[in-house]
């Protein structure tokens, strides 16, 4: 479909998804579609990043003091809460987090450590619910060598995972295909999380 045809992805309605062909473009084509992800440039400059390990412009901090959709948090608990990750690796990529600003699992009490891993569970079962994965991926980078982007603030990573979810684009183009808006997977996230009596 040209681009004068009205639409601006390949043989989608306008805006549907950010690609273009690569035979509309000038110059030679080379069969490539190009797939944009501008929103990913914001992680790659280490926008929104603590400039140091402190609690001050930790997101993990701020997002408990602003409302759920604002912060995409999906469950506050007791000691901890549950939010979606602001990159994902996957569409439904979730993060159960302290409240307190620690670094390491061994520095978090024994309550906190307890309903981080009930936080856990529960988080798969709710994905399990609403968007039945074939798998997880669950884990805690501690410190920036070992992959963590915020090292200064504990967050394990509950990632939801679907047998072909991994194809060409994160191994050659280093880039992730997610499907769904996050504000949409958080809505029907919290939605199915269960009430507490």
């Amino acid at each position: 479909m040209s681009r004068d045809a009205g639409a601006d992805s390949i043989g989608t309605p306008n805006g549907s998804l950010p690609t273009e062909d690569a035979r509309s473009l000038a110059g030679v084509p080379d069969g490539f579609g190009r797939f944009w992800t501008p929103y990913r440039m914001a992680y790659i400059r280490g926008e929104g990043k603590p400039a140091d390990a402190s609690d001050v412009g930790c997101p993990f901090c701020t997002a408990p003091g602003k409302d759920d959709q604002a912060g995409l948090i999906v469950h506050r608990g007791d000691t901890c809460f549950v939010l979606m990750n602001l990159f994902p690796y996957n569409s439904g990529h979730l993060l159960v987090c302290p409240y307190r600003h620690v670094s390491d699992y061994t520095e978090l009490t024994d309550e906190e450590r307890v309903e981080l891993g009930n936080l856990t569970a529960t988080a798969m079962r709710v994905t399990r619910e609403v968007a039945s994965p074939a798998g997880f991926n669950l884990g805690m980078n501690q410190g920036e060598v070992a992959g963590a982007g915020i090292a200064a603030h504990l967050h394990q990573h509950v990632v939801p995972r679907w047998l072909g979810d991994a194809n060409f684009l994160p191994i050659i183009a280093q880039t992730k295909a997610v499907p769904e808006l996050l504000e949409d997977a958080r809505a029907r996230l919290a939605a199915a999380w269960p009430q507490e009596d």
